[in-house]
Parts: C-alpha cells; structure tokens; sequence
C-alpha cells in the first residue's frame, strides 16, 4: 500500500498545480475522464496486451484519486473518510455473504444504514 500513499502525494502536489489552471472544474474535470478512461480499459480487455491494460488501468485510478482530492476542497469530505467507508462497507457486505446472508439482504440493510445516518446529517 506504500504506492498509494505516494500515488496520493503526486495528487496532492497535482491539485496544488491546479488551482491556477483554467482547464480544471475540480471533480468534473476528473468525473469526465474516468468515463473515458474506463472505455479505454473496455476497449484494452479483448487486446490481450497487459502493459496497455495496467496503463488505463492506471489512468482509471488516477483521475479517481483526482476526484477525491477535489471533492475534498470542494466539499470537505475527505479521502480517508471515503476509504474508512469504503473498508466498512465492503467488510460488512462480504462479512455478510460469509455468514450466510444474500447480497440483497445486505444491501437493503447498507440501504437503511444510509438513509438514517444522512436523516441524522440534516437534523
């Protein structure tokens, strides 16, 4: 996990460049080029060509940590509290197929979870 320690310093120094730039919209800018860059890698899947895969592969990551870096300027949510989302939620789901329940079960759980910690934000 090293690497995506320093892959997230790169982006911090990237975001930094950013701010003076006229091209970047924050996470709209990265949003558009995650779709591009995932048909890129649709495209690559067939090619059998592994270094080409791992570079759009790459990109995908890149524009993803992108969008994080800038939703945290724009809305202070910040990427180690989507990580810490990330790591509970899919601990609870697969922790959750592993003692037997359905996928469906899970989520309409992870569902309801959702809605009454965003009721509980608004109040």
């Amino acid at each position: 996990m090293q690497d995506l320690e320093t892959l997230l310093k790169i982006v911090k120094r990237k975001s930094a460049l950013d701010q003076g730039n006229t091209w970047s919209n924050g996470s709209s800018t990265y949003l558009e080029e995650i779709k591009k860059e995932v048909d890129e890698v649709i495209e690559e899947m067939p090619k059998q060509r592994d270094c080409y895969l791992q570079d759009e592969l790459a990109d995908v990551l890149w524009d993803y940590l992108n969008v994080l870096q800038a939703i945290e300027q724009e809305r202070g949510i910040s990427i180690d509290s989507v990580l810490a989302r990330a790591c509970d939620k899919y601990e609870e789901r697969i922790s959750g197929l592993e003692s037997g329940k359905t996928w469906a079960e899970v989520k309409q759980g992870q569902k309801l979870a959702l809605a009454n910690a965003q009721a509980k934000c608004h109040n």
